[in-house]
């Protein structure tokens, strides 16, 4: 009798129980994972290779959600620097999140992510990824193994770049910034990404030492490093903290509420917002 065939996993399916643990872990990420030839049902999904052409129609959903949360309409270019920060903080931690759980780097095609005109929520399609060279998948199709760990942070970072690249290049007339303001928004929200599991899977530590050692600075196009520093509070306790390179503009939507690590913060405000107790930093 002929050997039976053995089937070799691909990538993608080897990433959808990572990003499966993803998901449960950080709440807010709103993503609806694909299978391998799967696209959303449903009009309002754009392709994040056609984020251009729906740019209007993306920041016009984006406005209409704000001012049904907030109860105020946002200028033009809040509600498009809002947009920015909800797709760069969720492309990012797609990105980031496999490598911090199990060392696994995603390359997220443009073809392969959707956003969702009325929601904001997001759909992709898991493919290719980077691992190190332990790793049960490393030579298995779809996979690339760089060195050691430097190189697979390397990855995360090109894997990042050139995905918002493009991406960038079309907010950057809404948004009436510089490429290297756009950058820094990018790195804010790629050590935050990073810092936020470490939270949710109740180590913010390790959050903290994995982002600085993502981002230590002098790693182009993103402007600076994760700069994570200890603030001192009360009754002998001390928080972690670190001031946004970049501004989402969250304070032209809610100035008395401005976020923690906002540059416009002072740290004994830092201080005191992080030791109230719904603070969530």
């Amino acid at each position: 009798m002929p050997e039976p065939q053995v089937v070799q996993p691909r990538a993608a399916e080897l990433l959808a129980p990572v990003y499966r643990e993803l998901l449960s872990s950080c709440e807010s990420l709103r993503v609806r994972l694909l299978g391998p030839q799967e696209v959303p049902d449903g009009p309002g999904f754009v392709r994040a290779d056609r984020l251009g052409a729906h740019l209007d129609g993306l920041v016009a959903g984006e406005s209409a959600r704000i001012l049904a949360v907030h109860g105020r309409e946002p200028r033009p270019h809040v509600a498009a620097s809002r947009l920015l920060h909800h797709y760069l903080w969720s492309l990012c931690l797609l990105v980031s999140g496999p490598w911090y759980l199990s060392r696994r780097v995603p390359g997220i095609s443009a073809e392969d992510l959707w956003i969702d005109l009325g929601t904001g929520d997001l759909a992709l399609r898991p493919g290719a990824f980077a691992c190190l060279p332990g790793d049960p998948a490393a030579g298995l199709p779809g996979t690339r193994v760089p060195g050691g760990e430097d190189e697979l942070r390397a990855e995360l970072r090109a894997a990042v770049a050139d995905h918002l690249e493009p991406v960038l290049a079309v907010f950057q007339g809404p948004l009436k910034r510089g490429q290297r303001a756009l950058w820094g928004m990018a790195a804010d929200d790629l050590a935050s990404g990073v810092w936020y599991l470490g939270r949710m899977l109740g180590d913010e530590e390790a959050g903290a030492r994995a982002a600085s050692l993502l981002l230590p600075g002098d790693t182009l196009p993103f402007p600076g490093a994760a700069d994570f520093r200890r603030l001192a509070g009360t009754e002998g306790r001390t928080h972690l903290t670190r001031t946004r390179l970049g501004c989402c503009l969250y304070y032209a939507i809610r100035p008395e509420d401005t976020c923690v690590t906002c540059p416009r913060t002072c740290d004994a405000e830092r201080v005191r917002r992080l030791e109230q107790p719904a603070a969530t930093g």
